[in-house]
């Protein structure tokens, strides 16, 4: 079986043409995946949907490795349930389609629309996993938000931002300007957020947390201190666990 490398990860990777497939789909699994194409699929477009994808699958391979290796349970994706999004709870609408992978949309809520060919044992944790890189790119997305809104005045502005999966911390700033931000930051109020960021910005000129950091939070965000302490009251909210069951 080939193997596909992305980054520093290996998947084992198999390639079945069918006849009757219309369009390109994906099934993965923990430690590989299965791409079905249409018979007449050209080299090009295989390496076209390999390459628009691999975000997607080692995003979905990752945690199902997780969960099969640490037995975490699957938190239920269904119409009705609703997960926490920017400080409040917030419904799911999920609709099966003909499409190859699952895709979501947000308007006064979370619609997500879901292969109806996925096997109901995988449904949920490949759901969890789109919607969890959906939620990433908004926290990028609302960081270089801020840091445009309030690095060049004042004189704040990192090399870049990368998103990560943190378990003990909301952010860092590292000696290179590199701002790192946890991504269940989503979770918490916008302005919350916003605090984070600009928490991380003022570290490039304030490396500790002396007196004259917290004066240039505060030129930065006067209202700062309510910000972070919503976050300290609620940081344990800030989570899968918190979705709740369909009603």
């Amino acid at each position: 079986m080939p193997v596909f490398r992305i980054g520093e990860t290996e998947l084992d990777y198999s390639l079945r043409r069918s006849s009757t497939a219309k369009k390109a789909s994906l099934t993965v699994t923990p430690q590989s995946f299965e791409l079905l194409v249409p018979e007449a699929a050209t080299e090009s477009q295989i390496e076209a949907v390999l390459h628009r994808r691999r975000a997607w699958i080692l995003e979905t391979a990752r945690h199902m490795q997780a969960r099969a290796s640490a037995q975490v349970r699957v938190y239920r994706f269904v119409t009705g349930a609703k997960v926490p999004y920017r400080g409040r709870m917030t419904r799911l609408t999920i609709e099966p389609f003909d499409g190859s992978l699952v895709e979501v949309s947000f308007r006064n809520g979370f619609l997500i629309k879901k292969p109806a060919h996925l096997a109901p044992d995988s449904a949920d944790a490949v759901t969890e996993s789109a919607l969890r890189l959906w939620l990433k790119r908004r926290v990028r997305d609302d960081a270089g938000e801020f840091v445009r809104r309030h690095g060049e005045r004042h004189a704040l502005k990192p090399r870049g931002i990368q998103i990560k999966d943190q378990k003990h911390m909301w952010g860092s700033c590292g000696q290179d300007r590199q701002i790192n931000l946890n991504w269940r930051l989503i979770f918490a109020p916008k302005p919350v957020l916003e605090y984070a960021v600009v928490h991380e910005m003022c570290h490039l000129k304030h490396r500790n947390h002396e007196p004259e950091f917290w004066n240039l939070v505060g030129r930065v965000l006067p209202d700062w201190e309510a910000r972070k302490a919503w976050l300290d009251k609620n940081e344990h909210m800030l989570g899968w666990e918190k979705v709740e069951p369909s009603t």
